[in-house]
Parts: structure tokens; sequence; C-alpha cells
């Protein structure tokens, strides 16, 4: 009986730890989190359009070299 109470000590412990480690979290607010998903969705635009160009230009390139 000792011994099953020793070890859900550290259980409690640990979740004991868990727990006061999530009330220290900041979380962001809705505006920051909106704001972030905007910068991510517009980074990830630009660099896609991006790639897209140097993909079609060295795609030209190919065919003129092959073409000659």
């Amino acid at each position: 009986m000792a011994d099953t109470q020793k070890q859900n000590k550290p259980k409690r412990n640990f979740f004991k730890g868990v727990k006061s480690e999530f009330k220290k979290i900041t979380w962001p607010t809705k505006d920051d989190v909106l704001k972030q998903t905007l910068v991510v969705t517009v980074i990830t635009v630009v660099v896609a359009l991006l790639i897209a160009a140097i993909d079609l230009g060295v795609q030209y390139g190919i065919n003129f070299l092959t073409g000659l």
C-alpha cells in the first residue's frame, strides 16, 4: 500500500507543476493572431510567386539553350 502512495506522489507533483506553468502562459490576443496569420499568408504568397518566376526563367533558359 505504501509503495503505491510513493508512486502517485511524483505524478501529482508533475501535474501540479504543469498546471502552474500553464498559468504563466500569456496567450496572444485575437487581433495578434489575425495579424500574424495575415503576415504569414502574405509572405507565403510572395515567396510562391518568386519561386514561380525563377522556375519560369530557368525553364525558358533551358528551352532556349536546347533549341539552339
